[in-house]
């Protein structure tokens, strides 16, 4: 099927106890609205319509499936489900609040809580590179604190970058938009697109590559990756050009008279090809972040993973 723009639900559309007030988003997995409850309140739904599997046109409401998308529009459909499930049991400040998950329309919807503020992109983008090292300390630690909880109910993100780091009108970040069934779905479905986000993605992400490379490191590169972002106020080269020729330059030799040495090493060190060679938890990271941390291994002493990794991307 020729993968096309999906219509969104009209304004006004009464989806359960919802009223849409408008669209916020449409990418090529999902359509994110702005809504209301029954009590007035706005919430943030999402509405699982991968574009490449199915079609919803002008004028009607139940999407179009061709027989031969069937089966892997439902086992996305029950992907998307379960992790609305896991996420409905995470309670903390710094990850996004799902208040309930729902079949209707022959898809599913998440709804989230609304929360005011800009995505920390926005603020890069406002600063134009001129993002201070307390900012990035405080935003990130308060991340963390966050992205461990999700670790710790056996999810991992796996899309984490600017865009998806949402910082509340009184300076709290939260974590949103994640991608676990995404990634899912990009591994054992081939009529799905990937939905990484090259230069926030790691390297074992890439075309379909074995669930059993990722882990709580993958989601740690992106973080790394986006610490850099807030320095350079651009993304950072990709990771799968990275492993064919490696250009980016190690942020300890782009700003050491900008940020701390312990700074920048602890980006550098989030940000490496292989991922044994990451902090392997997010309290690891944490401890690093605090200097307590013991040196990680240097580039290079597992040698031969490198190209075990660039092989299974290619």
């Amino acid at each position: 099927m020729t993968t096309q723009a999906n219509v969104p639900l009209p304004p006004g559309y009464q989806l359960e106890e919802y009223r849409i007030e408008r669209q916020l988003s449409l990418g090529g997995f999902s359509i994110v609205y702005l809504a209301t409850d029954d009590k007035g309140e706005l919430v943030v739904i999402k509405e699982y319509l991968p574009n490449s599997l199915a079609l919803r046109t002008a004028g009607h409401t139940l999407p179009s499936i061709a027989e031969e998308n069937a089966a892997t529009f439902r086992y996305g459909m029950k992907c998307f489900f379960e992790e609305g499930r896991a996420l409905a049991r995470i309670s903390h400040p710094n990850v996004v609040q799902v208040l309930n998950f729902f079949r209707a329309n022959e898809t599913v919807y998440m709804v989230m809580r609304y929360e005011r503020g800009r995505t920390l992109q926005e603020q890069i983008h406002l600063r134009k590179g001129e993002i201070r090292e307390g900012f990035i300390r405080a935003v990130f630690a308060r991340l963390l604190n966050g992205l461990r909880e999700v670790h710790a109910h056996k999810l991992l993100h796996l899309d984490i970058k600017p865009s998806n780091i949402y910082l509340r009108t009184d300076g709290q970040p939260v974590l949103i938009d994640f991608g676990a069934a995404r990634q899912t779905l990009q591994n054992d479905a081939p009529l799905l697109k990937p939905m990484y986000t090259p230069g926030f993605a790691a390297p074992e992400q890439y075309n379909n590559a074995r669930h059993e490379l990722l882990g709580p490191w993958t989601d740690i590169y992106s973080i790394g990756a986006s610490m850099y972002a807030c320095m350079a106020a651009t993304a950072p080269q990709a990771a799968d050009k990275r492993l064919e020729r490696d250009q980016l330059v190690p942020a300890i030799r782009r700003w050491p008279d900008k940020y701390s040495r312990q700074l920048l090493e602890t980006v550098d060190v989030c940000m490496r090809l292989n991922y044994l060679e990451r902090p392997q938890s997010v309290f690891a990271l944490q401890k690093m972040l605090t200097g307590k941390a013991r040196s990680l291994p240097k580039t290079g002493l597992f040698g031969g993973l490198r190209k075990r990794v660039l092989a299974l991307i290619k």
